[in-house]
């Protein structure tokens, strides 16, 4: 196996005009139905685990395929090489090598990055291209096709470019940029277990870092692979008419959400209504916020709208948030001990406060009964609003049945009236 494998597909071409071919083919599809057949027996992807053990499971997952069928290969070509020429079976080894390389290298990076992230939700397109790169050089065609791409020049000012270097660029880019988002993960994990720092203050040290590692990248890998920088004051024109017409909302979003992480006007967890949306702030991103509403709604609001319009911050100085509940009572009953008894009710909830205590107040007079409002101060809303109103309104229900009182309900009085004479009836 020390031969180089420059010349493995001239000899593999060869060997397939040989009539002993269909040994190295049928023994390359016993190796395929082998792995297959152990990846099912095994069933790795039921195996529940935790910790160290989910990870290691799921590697195994990723690489039994062609380690199952690898070792039989090289087996092969150790049994069989005396007899038959073996090149085409020889061809597969770097190619299956370099396919447990690209899922394992490629299963690290999911577990690096956070879930959603650019790398996982293009991990197959860019594994099938770094496997299709090694599959070029181990077969000794890449010399072919780099020459080819070297070939297509174009200028940009006086600067001269070919394809060949603008792939490479793209790759180093690429790579330093995987190195500069898994450095700001580990930046940012770090920066949000400092419980000294407040989580805005967190959110923007975390913002700033990937921000300014991501551009420290880019201008690092671009003079490596001779791409002079001040080529790039070419598209300095385009991108501020960008800014200024297509880009600007994008722009403006962007400067709004820092000032926001900055001044710390809306914070993670603050009870906010912003768009005619009430709920609790999730998350808050350098281009909008997420605000998740307690029926599980959620609104994704751009950071400009919470600069630009009037934002109602329920918990900006305190979380204490004040809920109201109105009920009737006939106009026999005395209020006033209605009043007491709605007040005892409130008190006895495990969530209502005792400091502003619950009040009961004498809202107005309403055509069926004496209306009452019943005021009580919260400070976990994020909690529920709801089922604490059910709740209130069914102890001071279970209150008035004790003591005897009704909620009364819509009468209207009806009269009749009889010819000319002024006779009358009422209907009550």
């Amino acid at each position: 196996m020390k031969e180089p494998f420059g010349n493995l597909l001239q000899k593999a071409w060869i060997d397939l005009h040989d009539p002993e071919v269909a040994w190295q083919i049928a023994i390359l599809l016993a190796c395929s139905v082998l792995a297959w057949a152990a990846g099912r027996a095994l069933r790795l992807d039921r195996v529940e685990a935790d910790g160290i053990w989910k990870f290691g499971v799921g590697g195994l997952r990723r690489i039994l395929f062609p380690v199952v069928a690898l070792i039989p290969l090289m087996v092969s070509i150790s049994l069989l090489k005396r007899w038959i020429e073996v090149d085409l079976l020889r061809l597969f080894v770097p190619l299956l090598v370099s396919l447990l390389l690209v899922r394992f290298f490629f299963y690290l990076l999911r577990h690096v990055f956070a879930r959603g992230s650019i790398v996982r939700t293009f991990e197959r397109a860019i594994a099938v291209l770094v496997w299709g790169g090694l599959v070029l050089h181990v077969s000794g065609l890449l010399p072919e096709v780099t020459d080819f791409f070297e070939e297509i020049t174009f200028h940009i000012g006086k600067q001269k470019f070919s394809l060949w270097l603008v792939l490479q660029g793209l790759f180093w880019v690429v790579i330093t940029l995987l190195a500069a988002l898994w450095l700001s993960g580990a930046i940012e994990a770090r920066l949000m277990r400092a419980e000294s720092l407040h989580s805005s203050l967190r959110v923007v040290f975390a913002r700033l870092a990937r921000s300014l590692l991501v551009l420290v990248a880019v201008l690092m890998v671009l003079p490596l692979v001779g791409i002079d920088l001040t080529v790039l004051s070419v598209f300095g024109g385009a991108i501020g008419v960008g800014l200024g017409f297509g880009l600007q909302k994008i722009a403006s979003n962007y400067v709004s959400g820092f000032i926001i992480l900055l001044d710390r006007s809306i914070r993670i967890g603050d009870l906010i209504t912003a768009d005619n949306f009430y709920g609790e702030v999730k998350d808050i991103t350098t281009r909008y916020v997420v605000v998740r509403a307690f029926d599980g709604r959620e609104a994704i609001i751009p950071n400009e709208m919470l600069i630009t319009t009037t934002v109602q911050n329920h918990s900006y100085s305190n979380r204490q948030i004040r809920l109201a509940i109105q009920v009737q009572v006939g106009y026999k009953v005395d209020p006033e001990h209605a009043m007491r008894l709605m007040e005892a009710a409130a008190l006895k909830h495990p969530r209502v406060l005792a400091d502003p205590p619950a009040k009961a107040f004498l809202a107005r007079f309403a055509d069926s009964g004496i209306e009452l409002e019943l005021g009580v101060w919260i400070d976990d809303p994020e909690s529920g609003m709801l089922n604490l109103r059910s709740e209130l309104n069914l102890a001071v229900w279970h209150a008035f049945q004790e003591a005897g009182i009704e909620i009364p309900y819509p009468q209207r009085e009806v009269r009749v009236l009889h010819g000319a004479g002024g006779v009358s009836s009422r209907i009550a």
